[in-house]
């Protein structure tokens, strides 16, 4: 008896969903300041408490605020890596300033 070939299985389409500004906004991108090249990314909020080095103030948890770490080779000289360690975490105030 000769089988019979079945069509692919389509998955159903999920449903359209418009673009998640909030979200694209935290997506890591180059800024220079004062000469250096920094990669700044946005944070909603974390769970655990930071130091802003701007203000020496603590960032509670939950917290919106900026990430920044050099990506400068005279800053980082030892890599990404290293400048990865180094990020620091700022409210967005004193980043602006």
């Amino acid at each position: 008896m000769p089988t019979r070939k079945r069509g692919r299985r389509q998955t159903p389409r999920k449903e359209w969903q418009p673009l998640n500004m909030e979200r694209l906004a935290s997506m890591p991108r180059t800024v220079q300041r004062r000469g250096v090249d920094y990669t700044v990314s946005r944070i909603s909020g974390s769970e655990k408490a930071y130091i802003c080095p701007g203000c020496n103030h603590p960032i509670a948890p939950g917290t919106p605020h900026i990430v920044a770490w050099a990506t400068d080779s005279g800053y980082a000289p030892f890599g990404l890596d290293t400048g990865v360690g180094a990020r620091r975490h700022w409210h967005t105030r004193c980043w602006g300033l």
